[in-house]
């Protein structure tokens, strides 16, 4: 059996350590770690791997950031293997890294739920091989994403939809939420991002929006 070539990415050091070592003991070849989506980058640039093993929280703001990584990894090179780990479901980027490299070579699992080692190395073959690996949870909360397309909306951002649809002008929505007229765009254009809404004309986009929202409040 060939051995697999490995980049590991985790920023704690003792669970990074203690990763490398088993897979290590299961006939993988750690070929470099990272502690950071731009190590990871770096590394996997440098050694050529089968396989990126990654946490998706990472410095330096410790939310998606080994995860936008893999997506990125993915989109240079579909036929890399990448398995993320987390503790949590991350909607805005898992959709996307499971959608990439036609969705084969590609694992998303939760660290809580690997209870067994062996069961994990034989996850990690399968991935290599060309399989799909996903938890079960993970799919459970995608799947309600595409049911409900404003679950990935703050409230906040849920609220300023709300009132770009009674049809108040950005000037208007700062001074009912009382904040600046910069931070309502903001929000606005995390809505459309959001919203997975085509690159027109932002006039267009905002009325596309504001559509979604009738749509899913309205059932």
């Amino acid at each position: 059996m060939p051995v697999i070539r490995v980049v590991l990415a985790e920023d704690g050091v003792l669970l990074r350590a203690g990763l490398a070592g088993l897979l290590e003991r299961f006939g993988f070849d750690v070929v470099a770690q990272a502690g950071t989506a731009d190590e990871l980058t770096d590394a996997v640039e440098r050694t050529r791997p089968d396989l990126v093993v990654t946490d998706i929280r990472m410095p330096p703001g410790f939310t998606d950031e080994g995860l936008r990584a893999a997506v990125a990894l993915r989109r240079a090179d579909p036929g890399l293997a990448v398995v993320a780990l987390s503790q949590y479901v991350e909607r805005s980027y898992a959709a996307e890294l499971l959608d990439s490299g036609d969705g084969v070579r590609v694992g998303y699992l939760l660290k809580d739920r690997v209870v067994d080692v062996e069961d994990f190395v034989a996850t990690l073959r399968q991935v290599v091989a060309g399989g799909t690996v996903v938890d079960p949870q993970v799919v459970r909360q995608l799947l309600a994403r595409r049911r409900d397309p404003l679950a990935r909306l703050s409230p906040r951002e849920r609220e300023v939809l709300a009132l770009v649809g009674e049809g108040h002008s950005n000037a208007a929505i700062a001074a009912r939420l009382v904040v600046t007229e910069a931070a309502v765009g903001k929000h606005v254009g995390n809505i459309l991002a959001k919203l997975d809404l085509p690159q027109t004309e932002d006039t267009n986009r905002r009325v596309l929006a504001v559509l979604t929202y009738l749509r899913a409040t309205t059932g």
